[in-house]
């Protein structure tokens, strides 16, 4: 599994397209994306991390850029978005960070 990595509209699926060789319709059957979002509640990360694993890439957007949410639903959700993406990194055989356009080979 490839990870990808990076802010929101940093590029980060244009460079699932080039790197899969497709289009983004093609796309949406090999990539699964915002996959924080599907941290925030989620009672098993490790069950999570394990099942986004068997996709080609999975692709996170970073969330938080530092600002601390007042509200402890944010606070939490952000937190488990950050696990599951030390959890896919770990399973990962490449991690790229996309910013700017840009990916940066991580892992």
């Amino acid at each position: 599994m490839i990870f990808i990595t990076g802010p929101l509209y940093s590029g980060k699926r244009d460079y699932a397209c080039r790197l899969l060789g497709c289009g983004v319709e093609e796309l949406e059957k090999r990539v699964v994306w915002d996959v924080q979002e599907q941290a925030a509640g989620c009672p098993d990360l490790e069950a999570l991390a394990d099942a986004l694993a068997r996709y080609k890439v999975v692709i996170a957007t970073e969330v938080g850029g530092g600002v601390v949410p007042v509200g402890r639903e944010e606070r939490a959700a952000r937190e488990a978005a950050g696990r599951l993406s030390v959890l896919l990194a770990r399973r990962a055989e490449r991690v790229v960070r996309v910013f700017c356009g840009l990916p940066m080979e991580l892992k």
